[in-house]
Order: structure tokens, then sequence, then C-alpha cells
């Protein structure tokens, strides 16, 4: 189930946002980036709908994913 970001309290989406970028790992890219980046730059694709939030019914959770990659 698809979860608007709109919808989610602003603390909450932050936490989440958060909890997904520390979840992802290590980032190899050619410079090391700060959390705040990293937090901005997922609100971004959220913003363009770039990312949705999805709901899982099945596991009980909630995660942010390509818009593309689900039905």
């Amino acid at each position: 189930m698809k979860i608007p970001y709109q919808d989610i309290d602003a603390d909450t989406l932050e936490q989440l946002i958060q909890f997904f970028v520390l979840r992802e790992g290590t980032d190899y890219g050619e410079e090391e980036r700060s959390l705040e980046e990293k937090v901005a730059d997922v609100r971004k694709q959220l913003e363009s709908g770039e990312a949705i939030i999805v709901y899982s019914e099945l596991h009980e959770s909630v995660n942010i994913v390509p818009a593309g990659s689900t039905s």
C-alpha cells in the first residue's frame, strides 16, 4: 500500500528517512556524504515522485522504494 509522504507527520517522516538511510549501509561514492545530505536527497526523491513510501501488511513494515518498483 502506497503512503503519501505528505500524510506523515514531519517528525515521523524525518525519522523514517533517517532509518532508511542508515539501514542502506555504506555509500561507496567518491566522497563521503553526511547523514543530513543523504536525508535531504531522499526527501527530494519523495517530493519529485522518484521514490515512494510503502506499507507492507504482510510484514507490518514501512519502506522507501523507487517509484517504479511496485505495482
